[in-house]
């Protein structure tokens, strides 16, 4: 980027344009459906490998992408997340160009690093022919420079955003998780309300959501930033890979020709089939949203007794939203907090920093733009 007006445009927190990106990568604007919450596709999946990756932190449907477009010659290289070799939680940008490569991409990282940092390294190699692995303020990013960039071909395969946080910041959490946290060689936030903890020796733990020392966190253990993201599903890749509709399995809704093309690739070694959808989200998304509020304004949480959490530990995975219902939940969770934290702390940047397709997905709970507040209302 040749100067800071640059970064600005390229920035997804600065003053994004969802429906412009979204007509000039796809061809449309989200609809109506589905769409309002995940941004626009053109089929969506419960999905795994038929033969899981070693180490993968789920099925290994996202590295697979990479190797299958770097083994049959479609791309140069993939621009991707290994881990640091001091520390296996701390993200490192890396190049890959062999297929066997991707496999030290495999697994979750946590902290930041300058993915598309590495994009001029690819132009000083020569390659022209790029897929790029990341997570969404990452892709907003890469779209908005892609024209500049020269490339003959560009594939991107996007991860839901999972919130995050410094490297440092996660040691905290797994300390609190363990009283020994080196011994953890896996986490995963699970849709059944469970985090899967697993350990150097094999061993396997669960932890409702509701047992989780969040509490004890600090307030700003979470940046404002992604408490205040606006694209939860990636919605400018190609194809999209995550977790939260796919009830166990992983979740992938193919947004355009080029992500059919790339799971297209995989042939027999994926398995598909319908996502499915279960519980209503209303009650859970309006308890967040009252919690929410008392935590924007710095009031203290209302905390449940402990005696019920694990009666609703038990109900949660039963009754609460499963499958698309939680991922809609999660979509509508994440609207109410960016208008809720911003509203607090940053109010006039909410016009620049939330599209309308938030303020659709929030309005059914009374979170309607105040004036001022709406992207048209700038020039005010």
């Amino acid at each position: 980027m040749k100067n800071a007006r640059d970064c600005g445009r390229a920035c997804q927190f600065i003053a994004p344009d969802y429906a412009g990106m979204e007509t000039l990568i796809h061809g449309r604007q989200r609809g109506t459906g589905d769409e309002r919450f995940f941004g626009p596709f053109q089929a969506m999946y419960r999905a795994r490998m038929t033969s899981p990756a070693a180490g993968a932190q789920w099925t290994g449907i996202t590295t697979a992408l990479g190797a299958q477009l770097l083994a049959a010659g479609t791309v140069d290289a993939v621009l991707t997340m290994v881990p640091d070799a001091q520390d296996k939680w701390r993200p490192v940008p890396a190049l890959i160009t062999d297929a066997a490569g991707m496999e030290q991409a495999r697994g979750m990282r946590m902290g930041y690093a300058p993915l598309l940092a590495l994009l001029e390294e690819a132009q000083e190699r020569g390659f022209s022919r790029l897929a790029v692995i990341g997570i969404p303020c990452q892709i907003y990013a890469l779209r908005r420079l892609e024209e500049a960039l020269g490339l003959d071909a560009l594939f991107v395969i996007g991860t839901p955003c999972s919130d995050n946080t410094t490297t440092e910041n996660f040691h905290r959490f797994l300390a609190l998780l363990d009283e020994d946290p080196d011994s953890i060689t896996y986490l995963e936030f699970r849709a059944d309300y469970r985090v899967e903890l697993r350990y150097a020796d094999g061993r396997v733990r669960m932890i409702p959501f509701l047992s989780l020392p969040i509490s004890d966190l600090p307030q700003d253990f979470f940046p404002l930033t992604c408490r205040t993201c606006v694209d939860y599903t990636n919605a400018l890749a190609d194809i999209t890979v995550g977790y939260m509709g796919g009830e166990g399995d992983q979740w992938l809704l193919v947004r355009n020709a080029r992500g059919a093309e790339m799971l297209a690739s995989l042939g027999d070694r994926i398995e598909l089939s319908a996502p499915g959808s279960a519980g209503r989200r209303a009650g859970a998304v309006r308890g967040f949203i009252a919690n929410t509020a008392r935590a924007a304004g710095g009031l203290p949480l209302r905390r449940m007794p402990d005696w019920l959490r694990p009666v609703v530990s038990w109900l949660q995975p039963r009754t609460g939203p499963r499958g698309l219902e939680f991922a809609r939940a999660r979509l509508e969770m994440k609207a109410a907090e960016t208008i809720l934290h911003l509203r607090r702390q940053m109010p006039a940047r909410m016009k620049n920093m939330i599209p309308d397709h938030v303020w659709r997905i929030a309005a059914p709970y009374d979170l309607e733009p105040q004036p001022g507040e709406r992207q048209d209302d700038r020039s005010s």
